[in-house]
């Protein structure tokens, strides 16, 4: 059953769109090459729609496309990966300030609710990552700011797979959440500037966690 929004996507921005989301949790690798045949027979659509697809992913930099050698899942660099993380520290930033200066009773309880799931889930690597990215999908969204909410779900989409190295590790994920509850309690009590700042540091202590693994992993 597809919700009203799903409904006004075109076919190829659906396609990209469940790609991306299946490139941001790992399924495909960096490097690993697209096959539009194969891909046009697992949506059940034509190869035109998946090449329209592919070029909408292109866009967001997600693949890549060479003549001849067809589409390929970006392989970021360091830097890159180090420029990224930087712009998406400042966006959670701006988003949390911005819930937090107009925090009300709902909204308090709506944060507090996800946060409570995202503590359950801390044991557990795949249901944390998935967990926070919910809790950060709907502090954008509070934030009331369509256009900042959507540069947030591009960067999760880009960057996805890479956030995700940054809480692999039980510890690194103990961290996080004790970093969450300092950021939810300042969101609710309405601390506009601490709020923006534990989103801040919160968001750089990731990428320094997934740089390292990321490194140590082109080492390997």
């Amino acid at each position: 059953m597809h919700d009203g929004r799903s409904l006004l996507k075109t076919l190829p921005l659906q396609i990209a769109s469940q790609l991306a989301s299946a490139i941001a949790k790992g399924e495909f690798e960096p490097g690993h090459r697209f096959r539009e045949t194969e891909l046009a027979e697992r949506f059940s659509v034509s190869r035109a729609s998946i090449r329209e697809a592919l070029r909408l992913l292109e866009m967001r930099r997600i693949v890549s496309i060479l003549p001849q050698k067809g589409a390929r899942v970006t392989q970021l660099s360091s830097k890159e990966l180090h420029d990224l993380f930087a712009i998406r520290a400042s966006l959670l930033a701006t988003c949390s300030r911005l819930v937090a200066e107009q925090c009300d009773d709902a909204k308090a309880k709506a944060l507090q609710a996800q946060l409570e799931v995202l503590g359950a889930k801390v044991k557990n690597a795949d249901k944390y990552i998935e967990q926070s990215g919910r809790l950060i999908q709907l502090i954008a969204e509070m934030s009331d700011n369509p256009t900042l909410a959507g540069y947030v779900d591009d960067l999760a989409l880009r960057i996805g797979r890479y956030v995700r190295m940054g809480l692999l590790a039980q510890e690194r994920r103990t961290r996080s959440i004790a970093a969450w509850r300092e950021l939810i309690d300042a969101i609710i009590r309405g601390d506009a500037e601490a709020a923006s700042a534990l989103h801040y540091h919160l968001a750089l202590r990731n990428r320094d966690a997934a740089l390292k693994t990321f490194e140590e992993q082109q080492r390997a």
